[in-house]
């Protein structure tokens, strides 16, 4: 066999090669996303229409994310904003309407501490999908009902307003790092 037959065999046999092993990467980047992102990669996927877009996507948002120095509220701030949060709670029954403005204050407030980017509703909410991507649709839910809370043309009424305050004390939650205590932590 002529040499040149040889070569054309190898170079093939390493484009080959290379193409599994980028086919391979793919795919585990694509599982890493995933399971990072949960239901959020589903929801990027069919906003953005083309998996590919979407996974640089949310590569960008982790990449962007990296950059931010997070930090964690200190016990001081986590016991005001929790005393805070109890306040807004009870105003829900006399005022639904001013209390979800006052939880999405509130959220924008932990946010702005904890040293996220506040200036857009979108970039907070891909920037939140990258550390809390299990709530980060609990937080667009939630700002739907603040936006129409606020609309001139009627607003959201006392179930939507509900279900926008619960959404927010998800993701409050998140943010403060606690949780809601179990059942039987609250029967003892």
């Amino acid at each position: 066999m002529p040499t040149w037959a040889w070569i054309v065999i190898v170079a093939v046999g390493a484009l080959i090669v290379l193409g599994a092993i980028a086919m391979w990467m793919q795919q585990r980047r694509r599982a890493q996303l995933k399971e990072r992102f949960g239901s959020e990669y589903d929801r990027t996927v069919s906003e953005r229409g083309e998996r590919r877009a979407a996974e640089k996507e949310l590569a960008d948002r982790e990449r962007k994310r990296e950059r931010l120095d997070i930090v964690p509220l200190s016990p001081e701030a986590e016991k005001k904003y929790s005393a805070n949060w109890r306040d807004v709670q009870g105003q829900f029954v006399d005022d639904p309407a001013d209390a979800v403005n006052e939880a999405d204050r509130l959220v924008t407030s932990v946010m702005r501490d904890r040293g996220y980017p506040i200036d857009d509703f979108d970039q907070r909410a891909d920037d939140i999908s990258v550390d809390h991507p299990d709530v980060v649709e609990n937080y667009r839910a939630a700002h739907a009902v603040y936006v129409k809370a606020n609309d001139a043309n009627g607003g959201a009424g006392t179930e939507d307003l509900r279900q926008g305050f619960v959404h927010y004390r998800a993701l409050f939650n998140e943010l403060l790092e606690t949780r809601e205590p179990t059942a039987e932590e609250v029967n003892r």
